[in-house]
């Protein structure tokens, strides 16, 4: 999938507008990404113009993978940390759009959050994903290591309880 590009995103309303419609169709197709069914416009509108905002605070990056002028996948990497955690990010809201899906986009995107965090001066990444329908497969093959799973962690988009799986990976210059 060559076409695919990885940018980082900021706030202007085309982006926003796409990550809104990215974000209600992956949790309507049962993506756990801390969103229940069906998720509003006006819901999904509000989380990502305060992501976008901690975007131009430094506190995080949007990642987005664009087809063209479409977007087709983001990831986030959190990078506002407590104090005693400077080197270490985490990997969050990792989204492919379904007809996307298995063509490369989140391989992409992930290793573009991977080098973006080592270049920020971290060298641990985390992250979680659900137990069912997550993308442990995705993160196994990347080379994260299974730290545990917790039962029961949170609701899926269309009801029922799911346990997360924990992850961790060490990147970049080694630990301070």
């Amino acid at each position: 999938m060559s076409s695919i590009e990885i940018k980082a995103l900021t706030q202007d309303a085309r982006t926003q507008a796409m990550l809104i419609d990215l974000l209600i169709e992956t949790v309507a197709a049962g993506g756990s990404v801390s969103f229940m069914h069906p998720l509003s416009q006006e819901a999904a509108g509000a989380f990502w113009a305060k992501s976008l905002v901690a975007v131009a605070r430094g506190e995080r990056a949007v990642l987005g993978a664009w087809d063209g002028e479409v977007l087709v996948g983001t990831v986030t990497l959190l990078l506002d940390c407590p104090p005693n955690q400077p080197h270490r990010a985490e990997i969050a809201k990792l989204m492919t759009r379904v007809e996307h899906r298995g063509k490369g986009v989140a391989t992409r995107l992930m290793r573009a959050a991977e080098t973006l965090a080592a270049e920020q001066g971290r060298t641990l990444l985390v992250l979680d994903t659900a137990t069912e329908e997550g993308a442990s497969g995705l993160y196994d093959r990347l080379g994260f290591t299974l730290a545990g799973e917790i039962p029961d962690y949170a609701l899926k988009p269309h009801g029922g309880l799911t346990g997360t799986l924990i992850y961790w990976k060490r990147i970049g210059a080694s630990p301070r």
